[in-house]
């Protein structure tokens, strides 16, 4: 679900080149969304290929089969407000995964589904680097393989990992997301991809 070189975050190999790839990928979309945001119609459906994919694959391992739902909602908040954001192409990401999240909650709470705060809200990431092997186990596996083996985790792990992989956030913006220190959940997001490098093991890739 690459954003712009049809190359997904967790396909870039070694944590130079991942370097590389969002900086330029992120400074595509910031070019883009600034002329969206002077009202170029033709670049804010260009922003919107670039970042839906990757908010997509996030809901869907937050709501499920309801994701293309709460994604339409997200993306009505993100076209009424975006007048008002202000920033980079990472920025963007950022804050339409912040929008996508408030608006799952939101449908999670009318279908009486939301997980235990204890479980959901408690913990944030902050992965290992890209170049962890756990997380370049990834690397294998189709887009919806991947996202059913995530969406088995324990729901604070899933959203580390959906947030850092799928959406391409960093660290400290995944954090920001889900309004947590990045420093709580390390062991958390760690404990994640580990689970996911043992299955895929198990499996044998």
């Amino acid at each position: 679900m690459g954003e712009g070189t049809g190359q997904s975050p967790a396909t870039a190999h070694g944590p130079e080149r991942d370097a590389r790839f969002g900086a330029g990928r992120d400074a595509r979309l910031g070019t883009v969304v600034e002329r969206a945001r002077q009202g170029d119609e033709e670049a804010f459906a260009e922003a919107y290929r670039m970042v839906h994919p990757g908010l997509l694959g996030y809901l869907r391992g937050i709501v499920g089969e309801d994701a293309e739902d709460v994604a339409s909602d997200a993306w009505l908040e993100i076209a009424r407000d975006l007048g008002r954001f202000r920033g980079d192409g990472a920025g963007f990401r950022g804050w339409t995964a912040t929008i996508a999240r408030h608006r799952a909650l939101d449908h999670l709470r009318r279908v009486r589904a939301r997980p235990r705060p204890t479980r959901f809200e408690q913990d944030l990431l902050e992965l290992p680097a890209a170049g962890d092997a756990a997380g370049e186990a990834l690397d294998a596996l189709s887009t919806e393989r991947a996202l059913a083996l995530i969406a088995g985790l324990p729901q604070d792990q899933a959203e580390a990992v959906l947030l850092r992989v799928v959406v391409g956030l960093d660290g400290p913006s995944a954090a920001r997301v889900l309004g947590k220190r990045p420093g709580a959940v390390r062991s958390a997001a760690h404990r994640g991809l580990r689970r996911l490098a043992a299955q895929l093991k198990g499996r044998g890739r």
